[in-house]
């Protein structure tokens, strides 16, 4: 791996960049926040990106990853759902490649998070299967094993008693019905409990902006995987992707 990569992380409302010191998963210098462009169009989105890499002075030997809030298969983007809908279909290395001039690593946001706290948060060290939730709108989520992602995973929309389990399960679900902590607990007691019954997860890991509040809930939950708050909150997304970015680039050879 490189000592230095660049991690970018595209929101509906704004795109952060900062160079990523890999030795402590720490930012080197400021991180960069530019407007997410209106419309949010590829070609747009792709000019902030470069806007980005100019002003934090990248260079070209340094690794450079984008996490995106949509799946990444192969390169494509399937559907969008917080961006413009024109992103569908979209190849993201071609049109960074396009814009940039320089190879990218793409990978979906809560991906992201999850491999930045295995490297260098509330995971590292822990042998196995983590399983790393992001309690937001709806529930993202990171499969990691051994080290090694299981891109794109949709937890957060396993059935469970007939309802999408973030319909239910969400602190933005907790919000919108004004649910006590205790009330909302025995829903997200539900669905662990599910996912650990179909995973047996060697680690939980909760991240969101209400993972901050994690002693309100976590300890009503009762499950045999230890579950704990993510460490790296807001700075997860660039983090995990400037480390993914350098471990697939310098095995590339890029």
């Amino acid at each position: 791996m490189t000592a230095v990569a660049c991690g970018i992380d595209i929101g509906g409302s704004g795109v952060k960049g900062a160079r990523v010191d890999l030795s402590t998963g720490e930012f080197i210098g400021d991180r960069i926040r530019i407007e997410t462009p209106q419309p949010s169009t590829p070609d747009a989105v792709a000019e902030v990106c470069r806007r980005l890499l100019d002003e934090l002075g990248i260079s070209a030997n340094v690794p450079v990853g984008i996490a995106f809030p949509a799946p990444i298969v192969h390169g494509t983007i399937p559907f969008m759902a917080n961006l413009d809908k024109s992103w569908t279909g979209v190849n993201v290395n071609e049109l960074m490649l396009r814009h940039l001039g320089r190879p990218v690593t793409a990978l979906n946001d809560a991906d992201a998070a999850g491999l930045a706290e295995v490297a260098f948060g509330a995971a590292k060290g822990v042998e196995g299967t983590v399983i790393l939730t992001t309690l937001g709108t709806g529930i993202g989520s990171a499969v990691i094993v051994d080290g090694t992602l299981v891109p794109n995973t949709e937890l957060g929309h396993l059935e469970i008693d007939g309802y999408d389990a973030e319909k239910r399960a969400s602190s933005g679900q907790k919000d919108l019905q004004d649910l006590s902590w205790k009330k909302w607990a025995k829903r997200l007691q539900r669905y662990y409990s599910h996912v650990e019954m179909l995973f047996s997860p060697d680690l939980f890991v909760v991240g969101g902006g209400v993972s901050k509040k994690h002693e309100k809930f976590l300890p009503r939950l009762e499950l045999k995987t230890p579950i704990v708050p993510a460490q790296l909150l807001n700075t997860a997304g660039i983090v995990g992707a400037a480390y993914q970015a350098s471990r697939e680039q310098t095995a590339s050879g890029d």
